[in-house]
């Protein structure tokens, strides 16, 4: 528990931002330990009373409890932290004003972000690079990077503006070929599991934007963090983030076309973030369903880099009913489709993301979408 006395809340954020805290033996010491005194600057001294900082072992509601001295500013004040066995990672957010949309609620890029935030975080927590994605020495040396392949998440009931969202996530090896990380988010509040998530990702050359397989060197530094068994967010056989995509194949019945990256859209490994093209794919969703129903499925496979100077062409179509053969056999009145509904009110769209210049795929996608709840 860190306690602030004798100052008020302004003298107390500065106290906490300039003092020297003193250097733990470990940044994994939990111990008890007797009461420590800051070290403050000789300017501080003048302005500011004694301030002390005491140290226990017991937890708090809402609280992390982070060792003096174990890392950054941003460590010590971030809400995550490892698991005792190291092997996973939890940290807590609140959701801004900014990141809810049009439901009142958080939007479907701010929990893709929220996932690759805490992935990150992660990552950083186990000294791998700031620098790029989870890059290990070994990665960083040969000018390796991460890329996604696929994405899968489910969200069963959206936060709202100043709700605590707590994820926990961790990584394991995914083949050959490339490694994995998993989510579950939880209302903070209540312990109700309200999301999950899978990530697929693959090894590229930066230098030559090629694939590459994951080398044993690569292998070897993340096992480390890893669980020693699988663990998996969605264990169920036959879970739908297993499931296959089919493409999307002309003609379709909804289509946005020439969308473009921004700049804000790149990544520090100078390609289109992941979250871009979440919301490129919902771009050519039906307005009727946007204004009827909420996202409470995604799954995305990524097929091939996009860069900033490519036009995209985001196509979506609702998915054939069982006994079609084709996606085009669907149509409705007045050239609008007829959208599948089963007894849930569940409507399911295929989607693709091409470019506009030669037809490339980009991305293909498979979409659910709920009725929205009451208000």
């Amino acid at each position: 528990m860190l306690k602030l006395s004798c100052c008020n809340v302004t003298d107390q954020i500065q106290a906490l931002v300039q003092c020297r805290f003193p250097v733990s033996p470990g940044p994994l010491s939990y111990r008890r330990r007797s009461p420590i005194f800051v070290s403050c600057s000789p300017s501080i001294r003048l302005n500011l009373t004694p301030v002390q900082a005491v140290m226990s072992d017991q937890k708090q509601v809402g609280t992390e409890v982070v060792e003096s001295g174990s890392g950054s500013l941003a460590d010590r004040l971030r809400l995550g932290s490892l698991a005792e066995d190291g092997l996973s990672f939890k940290e807590k957010y609140i959701v801004r004003c900014y990141e809810v949309g049009i439901n009142k609620t958080a939007t479907i890029e701010t929990m893709a972000n929220l996932l690759q935030e805490v992935g990150s975080n992660h990552a950083q927590s186990v000294g791998f690079s700031t620098d790029g994605f989870a890059t290990t020495p070994t990665m960083r040396k040969l000018h390796l990077i991460w890329v996604t392949a696929r994405m899968h998440i489910e969200i069963y009931k959206y936060p709202a503006w100043s709700d605590v969202v707590e994820i926990e996530t961790w990584c394991q090896s995914e083949g050959r070929i490339g490694t994995r990380r998993d989510w579950i988010l939880k209302d903070s509040a209540t312990s109700e599991v309200i999301g999950r998530a899978t990530g697929k990702w693959v090894m590229m050359n930066q230098d030559t934007r090629r694939l590459q397989k994951v080398s044993d060197d690569v292998r070897e530094e993340h096992l480390v963090f890893c669980p020693r068994k699988p663990r998996l967010a969605f264990p169920e056989a036959n879970n739908k983030s297993l499931k296959k995509i089919a493409k999307l194949e002309d003609p379709v019945q909804h289509s946005r076309l020439g969308l473009m990256p921004r700049r804000a859209d790149l990544d520090m490994n100078h390609h289109v973030n992941y979250v871009t093209y979440i919301g490129w794919v919902l771009e050519s969703m039906p307005q009727e369903i946007i204004d009827t129903h909420e996202l409470q499925t995604i799954t995305l496979d990524y097929r091939r880099e996009c860069l900033q100077d490519d036009v995209v062409d985001s196509l979506t179509s609702p998915e054939p009913m069982e006994g079609t053969e084709t996606v085009s056999e669907l149509h409705g009145t007045n050239g609008s489709a007829a959208i599948r509904e089963d007894k849930q009110d569940c409507h399911k769209f295929l989607h693709l993301l091409r470019l506009s210049s030669d037809g490339q795929e980009i991305n293909r996608g498979h979409t659910e979408w709920r009725k929205k709840p009451a208000i």
